[in-house]
């Protein structure tokens, strides 16, 4: 299976009485994850499944992610992909999917470099995850512990 794992893109601060969930993706956000995506469409980035976090800016990038893979089914949403997560809980709702091909998920920090580190089998190995990166890793199997490659990883930085 491949896994991608996307963090979502800059995002706005809160404003006075607005809660964190519902903070939502910046222009500048969303221009840099369009740019990373286009790279990842080009690259024949095609996910059988889109899952994101419940949170607004995720289920933003999710929907953009969609769009520039053209992706046509349901994006779910999963607690599991919470920024507070434990990788553990988001194997475990990857494994459940295992007939799929390849999965995008749509999440946050630290979850997302936790969840890069824990895939690899190394949960010490420091992971930077900029906002809008997109990794892949393979996973030949889907068992209790994962065994993944790292493929490859895009910034916007990289995707200029």
């Amino acid at each position: 299976m491949q896994v991608y794992l996307l963090r979502h893109g800059i995002a706005e601060d809160a404003r006075p009485g607005q809660s964190d969930a519902e903070r939502a993706l910046t222009a500048e956000g969303k221009e840099k994850l369009r740019r990373v995506l286009r790279r990842a469409a080009a690259a024949g980035v095609r996910p059988a499944a889109i899952v994101s976090s419940p949170l607004r800016r995720a289920i933003e990038t999710a929907d953009i992610a969609a769009e520039a893979l053209e992706y046509t089914g349901k994006i779910a949403e999963s607690l599991a992909l919470l920024p507070e997560a434990s990788p553990y809980d988001l194997w475990e709702e990857i494994r459940r999917r295992g007939e799929e091909p390849a999965i995008l998920l749509a999440s946050h920090e630290p979850l997302m470099s936790a969840m890069v580190a824990f895939l690899l089998g190394s949960p010490a190995l420091q992971v930077e995850m900029k906002k809008a990166a997109l990794v892949r890793i393979d996973c030949e199997r889907l068992a209790r512990e994962p065994r993944g490659v790292l493929k490859w990883m895009l910034t916007p930085a990289v995707c200029g």
